[in-house]
């Protein structure tokens, strides 16, 4: 049997630089995009604990507005972005549904903010998220994610409909385009420089 490959600082920081590591969460309710967003902007493999979907997930895991899904995160999902030569993310992405609420306490420990994702079509379902994050004192930016054929919602209805402070940014992304994503979370960063 052989020993697992050892990882050094090289493997998760440019070499040369002097970086600081920002843990960020990336959150939403079930099947809103949390793994396609952190999957399209990784510049490591991510780790994904996707797992096919059973039948007796069935009565627990409202598919309701829900197109094709067959996978479900199990654990956790984890990603990496360098955003300059000082700053790398972590990305955490929790599980979506209420049964794996007890893990949101260890992930949000040292984390920064939070990346909500939200579906416009399932607009209570993010409800609970945002309750968690502010429970959390976590600041956190709200990323619309667009689905094919949703229709453009309006940003002061959807702010209204989550009970938004003005201050909370709202940005319209595509989880599984790269540069979408990076732009709702730079959007984040920014709040986040901003707060400090």
């Amino acid at each position: 049997m052989g020993s697992a490959p050892s990882l050094d600082e090289r493997d998760y920081v440019r070499e040369g630089a002097t970086q600081t590591a920002v843990k960020i969460l990336v959150v939403g309710h079930f099947a809103v995009g949390k793994t396609t967003l952190i999957g399209s902007i990784s510049e490591i493999e991510p780790l994904s604990t996707e797992e096919t979907m059973t039948q007796a997930a069935e009565p627990v895991d409202d598919l309701k507005g829900v197109k094709g899904k067959t996978t479900t995160t199990v654990a956790m999902d984890f990603g990496r972005l360098t955003i300059s030569d000082r700053i790398v993310l972590y990305l955490f992405g929790t599980p979506g549904q209420q049964r794996f609420v007890q893990m949101w306490e260890d992930m949000a420990r040292g984390a920064l903010g939070a990346l909500v994702l939200v579906d416009p079509e399932r607009l209570a379902d993010s409800f609970p998220v945002i309750d968690l994050i502010e429970h959390y004192g976590l600041d956190y930016a709200i990323a619309v994610n667009h689905f094919d054929g949703a229709p453009a919602r309006d940003e002061r209805a959807l702010r209204e409909a989550l009970d938004l402070l003005d201050d909370t940014p709202v940005v319209t992304c595509d989880a599984r385009d790269e540069k979408s994503s990076a732009a709702a979370l730079t959007t984040l960063v920014r709040h986040l420089l901003d707060r400090a």
